[in-house]
């Protein structure tokens, strides 16, 4: 296991020397019904890695191609990309980026409340070891966050939860979501919907106890 938490990298990922890494975003097309207790396989691709500059200094973006299947079956149930973001260590010097303020008004929102105990038991769940979401001393102090950073397909799940709460029998054909601004479990946090005009897109975000925009989401149901 690397420091982070993480396993150590230049196994399946590619070795890049940036310490800090995060979920930056995915985009998910749903092929066939996935239920509970299904047996499924799963194959994963590096698709792409790209560097670039930042405010905050270097980035590097890794693409990652996830294709799951029933067990035994050839035909595609699930596509997934999945954006990962590796940044340069913290430093006093930092510019921060400018917030983007969230839409004033939207047809749903929930406000959450999150804590140590959540963001620990979906790090359990999901098998995510990274220290950032659990290890308060480490994220302060080694990462230079001022909180537990509140898991961004945490956001992503309870963004998709909102719409089956207020559409239970809409079936969603695609779904995708870009991290925006991290979440602290320092503050509460909203998630928030509005069905578009067509009948067939929902956009769905979440924002900050500040208004700004944290995540922004599109799905596309039946």
């Amino acid at each position: 296991m690397g420091t982070d938490g993480h396993a150590r990298r230049g196994g399946f990922l590619p070795p890049v020397p940036l310490p800090r890494r995060m979920w930056a975003g995915s985009q998910f097309t749903f092929h066939q019904p996935l239920r509970i207790g299904d047996a499924l396989e799963r194959t994963s691709t590096l698709h792409d890695v790209s560097e670039k500059s930042g405010r905050s200094g270097k980035l590097v973006f890794v693409k990652v191609r996830h294709e799951i299947r029933h067990a035994g079956e050839s035909e595609l149930a699930l596509t997934e990309f999945h954006d990962i973001v590796y940044r340069e260590a913290a430093t006093a010097l930092d510019v921060a980026p400018m917030p983007k303020a969230a839409p004033a008004t939207s047809a749903w929102e929930m406000r959450w409340v999150p804590d140590d105990v959540l963001l620990f038991r979906y790090s359990a769940l999901t098998f995510n070891a990274h220290r950032i979401h659990y290890d308060r001393k480490y994220v302060t102090e080694v990462e230079g966050y001022p909180g537990l950073i509140v898991h961004g397909p945490l956001v992503a799940t309870l963004l998709l939860d909102l719409l089956r709460h207020h559409m239970p029998d809409a079936q969603v054909l695609s779904y995708e979501f870009r991290a925006v601004r991290p979440v602290f479990d320092i503050h509460p946090f909203f998630v928030c919907g509005e069905p578009q005009a067509d009948g067939k897109t929902i956009h769905l975000w979440a924002k900050d106890h500040e208004g700004w925009l944290t995540m922004d989401a599109t799905a596309v149901i039946a």
